[in-house]
Parts: C-alpha cells; structure tokens; sequence
C-alpha cells in the first residue's frame, strides 16, 4: 500500500531544497553551465551537497532488509548504454542549457515564478506525451 504523506513531505523537503540553493533560478543555471563565459560556480556546492547525502544513503541501504514505506526496494536492473539513453541524456543536457531547467525545478519554479515555469512544464509534458505515443513503435 503507498503512503501518500511521506512523499508529499519528501517532494516538498527536496522543491525547497532546490528553490533555496538556486536550481529554480534559470539564469543562476545557465551561467553555472557556461563554462568558458562567466561562470557561476554556486551551484557546484548544491550538487556537491547532493553527492555527499548519496554518497551515504548508498552505504546505508545495503544494510537496510527493506525501504521503510515499501515492501522491497526496486533498483534498476539494466545495466547497459544505448543509443537511446545517450540521445536522451544529450537532448536533457541541451535542454537543461537552453531552459536553465530541468524537471525537478522546473515544478518547484511554478510556485515562485509561476508563468516562467508553466511555459517549461508545458512544453516538458507535451514531450513526455510525444515519446509515450511513439514508445510502442520503437520497442
């Protein structure tokens, strides 16, 4: 049985954790990913905080027999690189770069810059909805 609390509680924890260390921000983004500009290097201590809370969530699940709100964990079982996945990590990473959002701050930015964000969150679900009607002729 899902429980519907603790995933509000975690998805609004995480949406203020990207709100406060700047995710939300698309120009705080874009100068992050501009490298041989003016580079912004703040996002680097988010994502760095980001690697060092999983860093020791992966030292501690192993030694957990099940998730506190499921019955078993569900990790990915494919292990291997596909055209699919690189092409898909590349069109995210041009988006990310055009946008200055990706979808977790992309929804979080709908509460503070609502019609900046919604013009994002459109267009990212409109292309979800694009690759779900094709999904079944590629597969």
């Amino acid at each position: 049985m899902r429980i519907a609390a603790p995933s509000l509680v975690s998805g609004t924890l995480f949406g203020a954790g990207l709100a406060l260390g700047g995710m939300t921000d698309p120009a705080r983004v874009r100068g992050f990913l501009d490298l041989f500009g003016d580079w912004d290097p703040t996002l680097a201590f988010v994502m760095g905080g980001a690697v060092i809370v999983m860093a020791i969530v992966w030292r501690v699940v192993p030694r957990m027999a099940a998730p506190l709100f499921e019955e078993q964990f569900h990790f990915p079982t494919r292990k291997d690189f596909d055209a699919r996945l690189i092409g898909g990590a590349a069109l995210f990473g041009i988006g990310w770069g055009i946008a200055g959002l990706c979808p977790g701050p992309g929804i979080a930015a709908l509460v503070i810059a609502p019609q900046a964000a919604a013009i994002f969150v459109l267009a990212m679900l409109a292309g979800m909805a694009i690759v779900r009607l094709f999904e079944g002729e590629s597969r």
